[in-house]
């Protein structure tokens, strides 16, 4: 029985990985350099240096990266003021608020970027646990952030159902333990997805209710 939910943020929530892509594009053609989705999807979902060092070896300037990097933050800045949240996010949460669920956010951002567009959005007062990079050692796609959710909750990790757009955080939420729904954005629905146990185009395709009764249904009796 799914007694938790338990949401991403990045792409998720809030198209944020839609905004990255497109500035590092626009960005990156002042070097000229053209960047293709499959060269940027990797970095989607998690923190890392690999692709910030995929564009000092192309460019062949080391640590021109750092540079490249503080110009796409302030152009994403400007992009994201008025960024709204993906359709059926607020009805996903009101649903489970209205259920009784636990609602969780696990997230490979830090603390202040996301509790910044929760407030701004009406939206963080939903959550009763939040996990962020703040919190852990190593973020998605390993499990640890999950794994801190569901036990901070005192649930089993089987009682607990994912919400992700990414590669990464699905095999973050699936090596937790938990079952996962994905629902990817512009930039993630290309990827080699699998082992979900649900997929939709748009929250607004299925009702959480909807959705937790297919879960329950499928849940081994034991």
């Amino acid at each position: 029985m799914i007694k938790a939910v338990v949401f991403d943020f990045d792409g998720l929530i809030l198209d944020t990985e839609s905004v990255w892509f497109e500035c590092y594009q626009e960005v990156l053609r002042g070097y000229k350099m053209e960047l293709a989705l499959e060269q940027f999807a990797p970095s989607i979902g998690t923190h890392g240096t690999e692709f910030l060092d995929y564009i000092d070896l192309t460019l062949k300037q080391p640590g021109i990266s750092v540079e490249i990097d503080k110009a796409v933050g302030l152009l994403h800045q400007q992009k994201m003021e008025n960024l709204e949240a993906r359709a059926g996010v607020k009805e996903y949460l009101e649903e489970a608020q209205q259920l009784g669920l636990n609602i969780g956010l696990a997230t490979s951002s830090n603390r202040a970027w996301i509790e910044r567009f929760l407030t701004r959005l009406g939206l963080v007062d939903y959550f009763q646990v939040i996990r962020t990079s703040d919190d852990v050692t190593r973020v998605k796609p390993d499990p640890e952030l999950y794994t801190q959710v569901v036990t901070a909750m005192g649930i089993a990790p089987a009682e607990a159902l994912a919400f992700e757009d990414s590669l990464n955080g699905l095999t973050a939420a699936k090596a937790a333990g938990l079952r996962c729904t994905i629902v990817p954005n512009p930039v993630t629905s290309f990827l080699p997805f699998e082992h979900h146990d649900l997929r939709l185009v748009s929250m607004t395709d299925m009702t959480l209710s909807e959705i937790l009764d297919r879960m329950n249904e499928s849940t081994p009796k034991g």
